[in-house]
């Protein structure tokens, strides 16, 4: 990451980015929460289209082909489903480097019901065959990655996230690559977005408990890092797959299908919602009631391996 944009919100690092590279475009379909403060930056490269995703992508495709970098702002339960056949047929068939950033993703979404949570976005982008995806942890993170993703040549999805820093990050940040904040022996806890937070300190608990246990910050999940998934399968390590997302699709689907196409054995855990969606209530409240939290996260992963172990 470009030392200066150290310590800059999502929104100013987006403004200095486009100023500075007269291909990007900033559009948004009557979201404007990420970028409220920027807008009036941009000289005619920001368009709102209004409650419109379909025309929104459709638009940004156009722009794609006249060498422009569109970078969309929704709802991410509307950009990934509403406009799911946009951009597979207008974006991916072609590859165009139009950059999706969904917003309130997960448990992010909150108060809202089940039509506003994006539980499904991750499976659906991944079936585009071009489609990256980045999933920060918080904002420090989305930060240090978002260049990176806006000059890549493929088109993106990122999942939007504000939250305060879960950690002090590595700032060097790579398509396909990993952040290992921990190395264990006994479980590995792989996983992205908001939950950081709470799989470090279900690793900090697993320690105090006797037990090895290492966090990654997943970032991209396609490319996603398939080394490290392999090491700590062949040593031996409890797999945990830790994310807000439908158990269909997402990590634990990923980490599966890596095991699978590479004839090796591994011992997974999901940590998901299992077909359901989750009753909207401010996050530590969600957290708490859908057993998300770094402790509720500790005390399956030890009951899994006390199982294993018998």
């Amino acid at each position: 990451m470009n030392k200066t944009m150290q310590g800059k919100s999502y929104a100013e690092c987006l403004r200095d980015i486009t100023l500075g590279d007269d291909r990007l475009v900033v559009l948004t379909a009557e979201n404007r929460a990420a970028i409220r403060t920027i807008t009036d930056c941009f000289e005619g490269r920001f368009i709102d289209v209004g409650i419109a995703e379909q025309a929104m992508i459709g638009m940004a495709a156009g722009l794609a082909l006249r060498g422009r970098i569109p970078v969309l702002h929704a709802l991410a339960t509307f950009l990934t489903m509403r406009g799911f056949e946009f951009i597979r047929t207008d974006v991916g068939i072609s590859g165009l480097p139009v950059k999706f950033v969904g917003g309130v993703p997960g448990f992010l979404s909150t108060a809202n019901g089940p039509t506003h949570q994006a539980l499904e976005d991750i499976a659906l982008m991944r079936l585009i065959p071009p489609m990256q995806i980045f999933c920060p942890s918080d904002e420090a993170d989305m930060v240090i990655g978002l260049r990176t993703m806006l000059e890549s040549p493929a088109p993106c999805y990122i999942r939007y996230n504000d939250l305060q820093p879960a950690t002090d990050h590595d700032s060097c940040f790579q398509i396909g690559k990993a952040e290992v904040i921990s190395t264990g022996t006994d479980v590995m806890i792989s996983t992205y977005g908001m939950l950081l937070k709470e799989a470090l300190l279900a690793g900090e608990l697993l320690e105090m408990r006797g037990i090895s246990a290492g966090v990654v910050n997943m970032r991209t999940l396609k490319p996603v890092d398939e080394e490290v998934i392999l090491h700590a399968a062949a040593g031996g390590s409890l797999l945990v797959a830790l994310e807000d997302h439908f158990h269909i699709g997402g990590l634990y689907s990923i980490i599966c299908e890596l095991l699978t196409r590479n004839s090796v054995a591994g011992k997974v855990l999901p940590l998901n919602l299992k077909d359901r969606w989750f009753k909207p209530a401010a996050l530590p409240d969600i957290l708490l009631s859908e057993r998300f939290t770094g402790e509720y996260i500790a005390e399956s992963i030890f009951k899994e391996l006390e199982k294993n172990a018998q």
